[in-house]
């Protein structure tokens, strides 16, 4: 009992020094970008974000248009849409996120990326969000998920049956090459079956 007892107060050091404290919010005044660590449970600022211009991206006007308007009403504080931007490889999606980003950066818009390691934790950075006094797009880049991966699930519950979803000062943009994020199989359409003859 006397070596338990010895051995809980150097236990207990050893898990203090695991137990990373989170790192401190960026100053938004001066940070226009941040990635998402989940090592550190924090923001790490990006110091120079790529600066793309909308009038730069070609035959993507129609999604210019849209991603843009979406835009300018999530910053105005007016309801706003979660973002989808699938198609090619190279086609600008990511561009088109990194404009609007940049067009409306100078109006208290800011940019967050986060990875798929960073999906899981979505409901800890959207607490961290909430009152941070700006506008965050949560840009989640080249999304696609093998079949019965975690990340899916928690993605899903973030946008909609989560208690724990992001607040009115949060959207999230994703990109994907794919059009439908989880693979599909044939098989799954052969199992439904018609009630009635309908």
């Amino acid at each position: 009992m006397a070596d338990l007892d010895s051995l809980l107060p150097r236990i207990e050091r050893l898990l203090d020094r695991l137990d990373a404290p989170a790192a401190a919010a960026p100053d938004w005044k001066r940070v226009r970008a941040a990635r998402w660590s989940v090592q550190t449970g924090g923001l790490k600022p990006i110091l120079h974000p790529q600066r793309v211009s909308l009038r730069d991206l070609l035959a993507i006007d129609e999604q210019k248009l849209r991603v843009d308007a979406n835009t300018r009403q999530f910053v105005a504080g007016k309801p706003a849409n979660n973002v989808l931007l699938t198609g090619a490889r190279g086609c600008g999606k990511s561009s088109l996120v990194k404009a609007v980003h940049a067009k409306y950066a100078p109006k208290g818009l800011r940019l967050i990326e986060v990875d798929k390691a960073g999906l899981p934790h979505l409901p800890d950075l959207f607490d961290l969000l909430a009152d941070a006094g700006y506008r965050f797009i949560v840009f989640i880049d080249d999304l696609s998920f093998a079949e019965h991966e975690a990340g899916y699930a928690s993605l899903k519950a973030a946008l909609d049956g989560s208690l724990a979803g992001p607040s009115d000062n949060v959207l999230i943009y994703a990109t994907s090459n794919r059009r439908h994020l989880m693979p599909e199989y044939m098989a799954e359409n052969l199992e439904t079956t018609y009630l009635g003859g309908e």
